[in-house]
């Protein structure tokens, strides 16, 4: 992790919904290689701040810099160029239901990029691979699929473009532990194959545990506190002494750490 330059940087962000302020003198920031784990109770905002660096909400106050750009400056053509060295993986997966696999991944190649849809439909089977689906999920639609497969496809995609940075937004809900455990290697696999820096919302305190580099607590409507593990859960607040010193805390801190986690 190089902890030198920052490749996102957030500085004093403020996001509100009419008279309800969700951030405010919010900073953060997200170092080369790490996976950064953002948790916090409900209404704390973590959907609305990673929806405001990919650029699906523009923030009310503050900066957002990116790969060392301010991304609020930017033209509508650079900041969709450098809005592509993202991947995004939203809750639910997002995938086109009328699509099936090879095609869901292969959309934003032939989209952004302009490749040949047979080129496309290569690479997505590719992708597709690297996650870990087998060859005939390729030809499968979401509706045919269990909740892991489709989280999986729906990274796939996220990878299309060979980010350099991945957001995933509650990865592993909904998945059964075994299915959970077995994303959480798969990102760690990832990250280290492919020099990933990842920004990770999550309420699961075993993906937190098992994959994350740094720990940012959202609360008071900014980052409460940010950095390893063993630093935050020490920090003297309610909240985090409900969540990290509760059974299922205690639980996940005992789990064996993986092998591939730097």
């Amino acid at each position: 992790m190089n902890r030198d330059c920052p490749l996102i940087r957030i500085r004093d962000l403020a996001n509100r919904f009419g008279d309800h302020v969700v951030h405010e003198h919010l900073d953060l920031d997200l170092y080369s290689g790490e996976i950064l784990g953002v948790v916090g109770g409900s209404g704390s905002g973590k959907s609305v701040l990673l929806r405001s660096i990919v650029g699906l909400r523009r923030p009310d106050e503050g900066s957002i810099e990116v790969f060392g750009e301010d991304l609020q400056s930017l033209s509508e053509r650079r900041r969709s160029k450098l809005e592509r060295r993202f991947g995004v993986l939203f809750q639910r997966g997002a995938l086109f239901s009328s699509l099936n696999l090879q095609e869901n991944v292969a959309f934003p190649m032939i989209e952004h990029i302009g490749l040949a849809r047979s080129e496309a439909e290569f690479l997505a089977r590719v992708k597709l691979a690297l996650v870990g689906l087998p060859v005939n999920a390729a030809l499968q639609t979401p509706a045919e699929l269990s909740g892991g497969m489709i989280k999986r496809a729906a990274l796939a995609r996220a990878l299309a473009l060979d980010p350099e940075v991945l957001f995933l937004d509650e990865p592993t809900a909904g998945l059964d532990p075994i299915g959970a455990a077995d994303f959480d290697q798969l990102l760690l696999t990832l990250r280290n194959a492919l020099g990933l820096s990842v920004f990770l919302v999550t309420h699961d305190l075993d993906t937190l545990y098992r994959t994350c580099d740094r720990v940012a607590v959202l609360a008071k409507r900014r980052v409460l506190v940010a950095g390893r593990l063993e630093a935050v859960e020490n920090v003297d607040d309610p909240w985090v002494r409900d969540y990290f010193h509760g059974p299922r805390a205690r639980a996940a801190r005992q789990s064996p750490p993986s092998s591939e986690k730097s």
